[in-house]
């Protein structure tokens, strides 16, 4: 038998994300158009830099509302009518608002891209906000807002905001309202506020998928490029940081009797791109942390003591500030001890990194890299949200080779980067973290305060 060498593996190269070409409009609209080969199906994203803080006060929620209603009816076709040809031309639409902006998504196969692009044109320039269908969306908005309030998680979200941020920031607020705002809301605040902040200054369209055969260029200046720009010096509130609460560093129960498991959201303030020492440590510790099912969480609290069946950990950037999350659920027996639990790891930072976690941290982001981003309306989402951020993808290439440098040490100095900046350690342990649960108060609250964390304030919903 003749022996057959065993064949040599070699290390990936490195990988870039694909590279986009730029296109600027006359009225300040900017066009990147990504050529993805064989991806028949091309992914048009739009991302519009206008923030909450830009509603009204006593109207919040009207963003969203509006996003909703963009494809409700436009000059020319009522609602059915244009629910109809967008389903003859095979065209798939969503909207919706966020704390990064306003952003849409439509997919067409490539041989409709000029039809579905005339449809996007009548969508941003001539919604026409049917009194019905804005009734109907703020009906369903409401009816979400009592669902919120009855899932645990949801209800532990809410409430970490409120108890996060400052209560004049925007960010204490839900994305979609409250119920008193949604209600207050016209089909004329809906209209007004689509022609005040829906113009084209600002605006990245973005446009992935198999572009041969087609000027894409073209075809956006002529469905868009009539779109009005507004006003030159637009304001938007998007650079600005989010104001924390005073006192947001204590511990919240949200009080469900009879709760057979308690959530957990606990977070605390964290970078965003721009921070010093480059963003490429800060998703390798969110996945040491709390990132995976290997990470330090999960083999304690759901390997070892069977408490939980998963509890994630991130940093969530924003164009200014961020903020550390780590959320989930536990048996409801447990709740005292996964909290205690939960801050040691949470804390275990200052005690150090092992190369073995970083090293699997650093492989498992840049390695599946390519896989992530292998279709077009993976690129596009990624072109639309750096966009969003102030960015181009050339960041995400940066920092994926920026990631392969990033060590112990380098993972060390931004957990203690971002300890300092948010106060963990200072005192006694728990402090710097914002600790919201929701759960059976009466089984769990004497527990809570036994460890010494710090007093607990109970909230009863009505």
């Amino acid at each position: 038998m003749t022996a057959v060498a065993r064949p040599v593996v070699a290390p990936p190269e490195p990988w870039d994300f694909p590279t986009g070409t730029t296109h600027e409009l006359s009225n300040g609209l900017r066009l990147v158009t990504y050529d993805v080969p064989g991806q028949y199906v091309v992914s048009v994203r739009l991302g519009l830099p206008v923030s909450l803080r830009d509603e009204p006060r006593e109207l919040e929620g009207v963003a969203s509302i509006m996003a909703r209603t963009l494809d409700e009816g436009t000059a020319d076709h009522s609602a059915e009518e244009f629910a109809r040809l967008l389903e003859r031309k095979g065209v798939s639409f969503g909207a919706g608002m966020a704390d990064s902006g306003l952003s849409v998504d439509l997919d067409v196969v490539k041989g409709n891209l000029e039809p579905a692009l005339d449809l996007l044109r009548q969508i941003l320039t001539e919604p026409v906000f049917p009194q019905a269908e804005v009734a109907r969306q703020m009906r369903t908005r409401i009816a979400e807002i009592e669902q919120e309030r009855s899932v645990a998680a949801h209800r532990a979200g809410l409430e970490f905001v409120r108890t996060f941020y400052a209560p004049d920031d925007r960010s204490s607020r839900p994305t979609g309202g409250t119920r008193e705002t949604v209600s207050a809301i016209t089909r004329e605040d809906v209209a007004a506020f689509h022609a005040r902040h829906v113009v084209a200054a600002g605006v990245t369209v973005v446009v992935a998928g198999d572009l041969e055969g087609l000027d894409v260029p073209t075809l956006v200046e002529r469905a868009l490029g009539g779109w009005d720009r507004g006003p030159g010096d637009r304001e938007t509130h998007l650079q600005h940081a989010a104001a924390l609460a005073p006192d947001r560093s204590r511990i919240v129960l949200v009080s469900r009797p009879g709760s057979v498991q308690t959530e957990f959201v606990i977070g605390a303030p964290g970078p965003d791109r721009s921070v010093e020492g480059g963003w490429a440590p800060y998703p390798v510790l969110g996945f040491v942390l709390g990132g995976s099912p290997n990470a330090r969480i999960d083999a304690v609290l759901r390997e070892e003591k069977g408490y939980t069946y998963g509890i994630r950990s991130s940093f969530r950037p924003r164009r200014r500030g961020g903020v550390f999350l780590t959320s989930g659920s536990v048996r409801a027996d447990s709740t005292a001890e996964s909290l205690r639990l939960l801050v040691e790891i949470l804390e275990s930072g200052r005690d150090g990194f092992r190369d073995t976690e970083v090293r699997s941290g650093v492989d498992f982001i840049s390695k599946t890299a390519p896989g992530r981003y292998a279709t077009a309306d993976a690129i596009a989402d990624e072109a639309v949200s750096m966009a969003l951020d102030g960015r181009t993808t050339e960041f995400t290439t940066a920092n994926l080779r920026d990631l392969a440098t990033v060590d112990r040490d380098r993972v060390q100095a931004a957990y203690d980067r971002f300890a300092r900046g948010a106060g963990i350690g200072d005192g006694a342990p728990g402090a710097g973290w914002t600790i919201v649960m929701a759960g059976d108060a009466g089984a769990h609250l004497k527990d809570l305060e036994a460890l010494g964390l710090g007093d607990v304030t109970v909230v009863t919903d009505p």
